[in-house]
């Protein structure tokens, strides 16, 4: 089978990524609180007093929590897909990813606080 290249190829990563953004949205509830957050922060960071860097690295810090949500949730799914039976290394997996979450909030909250505070 003949793999799509150039405009077609675009078309349909583009189609996908919907798609994956509505399934985020259907099925993911820590998304879409992420999400609102991330749109809440992004708005109100307008209003501060803040370089055009500063802004670009509060905005960049929400945008990474939301890919990192998603890469989890995406490892959620191929765990689940495996089987629902409990297992040493599914779990590991599923707290590995709960983990990086973790560790982008703190990160994000750690350049808001930096740049309010400073």
């Amino acid at each position: 089978m003949e793999k799509n290249s150039g405009i077609k190829r675009l078309f349909y990563a583009s189609l996908y990524s919907w798609q994956g953004f509505k399934s985020a949205m259907a099925n993911e509830s820590a998304f879409r609180q992420e999400l609102i957050a991330a749109l809440i922060l992004t708005s109100f960071s307008f209003y501060l007093d803040v370089s055009a860097y500063e802004r670009l690295a509060m905005i960049a810090s929400l945008i990474m929590v939301l890919v990192v949500e998603l890469i989890n949730s995406a490892i959620e799914c191929v765990v689940d897909r495996v089987g629902t039976e409990r297992h040493t290394l599914s779990g590991r997996a599923k707290d590995y990813g709960s983990f990086a979450v973790l560790l982008t909030l703190l990160i994000a909250i750690a350049i808001w606080v930096l740049i309010i505070v400073n």
